[in-house]
């Protein structure tokens, strides 16, 4: 799902360590990414990874708008890790370290963009009053 960006020196989500961080990530998604990658290749005509990059991509973008549950859960997946990877976050600019305890300097936005969130009536069962 992606591929290796030598311009920017990234490796691909098919590298060992990548691909070893996506399979402990999967979890209670198993299924799902069962049923995505039995998707895939039925649509691939075989085997995903016997097509070219150029066709394998289309494949992806194609499925991926109509793949629902399964896709989402392989696309999740597949990013987690994938972002997760101290060469990707060097690649972007990134420290390649956790986000806490140092944190992340985040720019202020318009907090007004939150007043119809908080003027909105509550939905849900408030039980703190039991």
């Amino acid at each position: 799902m992606i591929p290796v960006d030598t311009e920017f020196g990234t490796p691909g989500a098919d590298d060992p360590a990548i691909l070893a961080d996506i399979a402990k990530s999967i979890g209670r998604d198993l299924p799902l990414i069962r049923t995505a990658l039995a998707e895939i290749d039925k649509r691939a005509g075989g085997t995903f990874a016997s097509l070219d990059r150029e066709r394998r991509e289309a494949l992806i973008n194609d499925w991926y708008a109509t793949g629902g549950a399964a896709a989402a859960a392989l696309g999740r997946v597949v990013l987690a890790a994938y972002y997760r990877d101290d060469r990707v976050l060097r690649a972007l600019g990134h420290e390649a370290r956790a986000p806490f305890p140092q944190g992340h300097v985040v720019e202020q936005g318009d907090w007004s963009l939150l007043d119809p969130v908080k003027r909105r009536a509550a939905f849900w069962r408030d039980d703190r009053g039991r």
